[in-house]
């Protein structure tokens, strides 16, 4: 038996989703429970069953991960992120580049560029003022695409990195729009007409963005890399068990996915999670409290570590999902989950937006409240942000140490009051969902000011 699902046809399913996908969960979740099927890969779409039940995610994750393959599911990010790219990777493939990828993107590694995050949050709000009302969204995108480019390019200022940083945001910018990111999905709407057809003008974005990264990664061969830290550096040191190293297509296709999948992710994130805060100011006065207690300027790995500034950014995350489904499984042999029998071809996709807001797992689900993470342990399958599995997002640590770090920078210099006096819908922007670009926060005092009058009466 197949789980229930929408009958409409697959073509609307599809641009239904494409639309307003927390509008489409919402309704089909309402309406078939936990485990419904859907149309929405296109004209042609096999069945697509989404999942949010942790007992099917787990059996999804582990117990029959070999029964699923990957690569012809992602085909839709394959023009951005390239065939080398570790999400179409599987087998063997797959797990080389994990493994040359992980200890690049590991906790301890990332440490070394704690202080970096924080000077370019610093220098970043550096230039607000008291009476400045602050667009978070944009800021953000810029603190975290600045991130992106030094800590994990390991560019420094100077022509490459200004025309790099004008060409991916002009990139970013232009896949948050639904019309342009339909062309993704179908491949009819791929043709290259000339630089005023939609499609050519993203051919020609990425043959000037492919230009600048491989000349960057040709200069940095030429170069000794023993004392670097950053992502790239690293990522071309590393050496497989055969002792080869990534070709250069390979560490351009890594440097794409990193930004693509970590860019606008973290800065919706971070959005959210000043969203919350000013809309819950205990919370607001808890997370102050626990940074005023660890002093003037402190080490970045004892920021990462605190107890409610790690709770509300896993709370913002919760509510709000960085990505709202994981990474889709095509079935390869006939499997059972649940009491659904499941045929080859069929995709199966865990949905994390709605296993977030699962009333059995999360009392009051829809409520920010970063308690709940201090009062217990969620599992895998309940809480699952970056996905799970063999597939879960590589840049995980990043992202959540960025987020730690650029959150508690600028709430330690500024306090601000918002402008949003009630609940907001979440506005689509790219593959993530923020608050609406009316959200703004105004500047009401420097908190340095602040504290120095306090301790200096």
């Amino acid at each position: 038996m197949s789980p229930p699902g929408l009958r409409s046809p697959a073509l609307l399913q599809t641009l239904s989703l494409v639309a307003d996908p927390i509008a489409f969960f919402d309704r089909a979740s309402a309406q078939y429970g936990e485990t419904f099927t859907t149309r929405v890969l296109g004209l042609n779409s096999p069945p697509v069953v989404f999942l949010s039940n942790p007992d099917a995610i787990q059996a999804v994750f582990t117990t029959l991960a070999d029964a699923f393959e990957f690569g012809k599911v992602t085909h839709v990010f394959r023009p951005l992120v390239g065939n080398e790219s570790l999400i179409m990777q599987e087998g063997e493939r797959h797990q080389r580049q994990r493994q040359l990828l992980m200890p690049a993107l590991h906790r301890e590694q990332l440490h070394s560029q704690g202080h970096l995050i924080c000077q370019l949050a610093q220098k970043r709000m550096i230039e607000w003022s008291v009476g400045d009302a602050i667009a978070i969204r944009s800021e953000m995108s810029e603190i975290s695409l600045q991130v992106i480019l030094q800590v994990v390019f390991g560019l420094v200022p100077g022509v490459r990195y200004e025309r790099l940083k004008q060409l991916l945001a002009q990139l970013l910018e232009a896949i948050t729009s639904p019309l342009y990111s339909t062309q993704f999905f179908f491949p009819m709407l791929q043709q290259n007409l000339g630089r005023w057809s939609p499609w050519g003008q993203f051919l020609e974005q990425m043959a000037q963005i492919d230009a600048l990264i491989y000349a960057e990664i040709s200069d940095r061969r030429s170069q000794s890399l023993q004392n670097r830290t950053d992502i790239l550096s690293v990522l071309m040191m590393a050496r497989d068990e055969d002792g080869e190293s990534m070709r250069d297509q390979e560490l351009r296709d890594q440097l794409m996915t990193l930004l693509l999948l970590g860019h606008e992710t973290t800065a919706s994130g971070l959005t959210w999670a000043f969203y919350w805060l000013h809309r819950y100011s205990e919370s607001l006065d808890r997370l102050r409290q626990e940074l005023d207690q660890l002093g003037e300027n402190p080490d970045p790995i004892a920021l990462s570590q605190a107890p409610y500034l790690t709770a509300v950014c896993k709370e913002a995350l919760r509510v709000y999902p960085i990505a709202l489904i994981s990474q889709p499984r095509k079935v390869k042999r006939t499997i059972e989950i649940e009491g659904y029998t499941y045929e080859p071809g069929t995709v199966l996709i865990p949905c994390i937006y709605l296993a977030h807001r699962r009333a059995r797992t999360y009392e009051q689900a829809d409520r920010f409240d970063p308690d709940r993470f201090l009062k217990q342990k969620f599992s895998a399958y309940e809480y699952l942000p970056f996905g799970g599995g063999s597939r879960s997002c590589v840049g995980m640590a990043l992202s959540l140490f960025e987020m730690k770090l650029v959150l508690a920078t600028v709430l330690s210099w500024y306090e601000f009051e918002t402008n949003l006096d009630h609940a907001v819908r979440p506005a689509r922007r790219g593959i993530t969902f923020v608050p609406p670009d009316t959200f703004r926060l105004k500047v009401v005092s420097d908190r340095a000011t602040i504290l120095e009058l306090i301790h200096n009466p």
